[in-house]
């Protein structure tokens, strides 16, 4: 498969992911939106959403892993990964990228590297209800120390 061949097929699986996406949020596919541009504007749709709600079923954490990995955009990957952080915790985010790590394609395991980054991002009870009143969560949510001396050691092996 040459390059263009591969950004194509990489564009098609991210439609899909950020369509499943906009699913879930009963938001619609944005059919009327040319296919070149309608992933990237899901993402967009579902990004401000995801961070309102205070809850998100258990559907939607393999439907926002996926699109986090599969977003070309290191910036933008985000959108996916941070409402992941705030309703499932920073802990199970970083487990679910460093399974794709571990176990993933080539193309996976350089999304999970990507949305790796944006696991990081702080947490603030002001930037989502997904906080407790008086903002406060439970801390064993985004003790990740270990998951991130497994990510370590997984880096290490795959460089070898």
């Amino acid at each position: 498969m040459d390059d263009e061949e591969h950004n194509e097929a990489a564009a098609r699986t991210f439609l899909s992911c950020a369509t499943e996406v906009a699913r879930l949020m009963d938001l619609g596919n944005a059919a009327d939106v040319p296919e070149t541009r309608r992933a990237r504007h899901l993402a967009h749709a579902v990004r401000k959403p995801l961070l309102q709600r205070a809850y998100l079923p258990e559907e939607f954490f393999a439907a926002l892993m996926a699109a986090a990995v599969y977003d070309p955009d290191p910036s933008f990957c985000r959108w996916f990964a941070e409402p992941a952080v705030y309703a499932f915790g920073r802990r199970r985010v970083m487990s679910a990228l460093l399974d794709y790590l571990r176990t993933g394609t080539d193309a996976e395991q350089a999304g999970a590297e990507r949305a790796w980054y944006c696991a990081h991002v702080p947490l603030r009870a002001e930037r989502s209800p997904a906080y407790a009143p008086g903002g406060r969560r439970d801390p064993a949510l985004d003790e990740s120390s270990d998951v991130k001396d497994e990510w370590r050691e997984a880096l290490r092996r795959s460089a070898r």
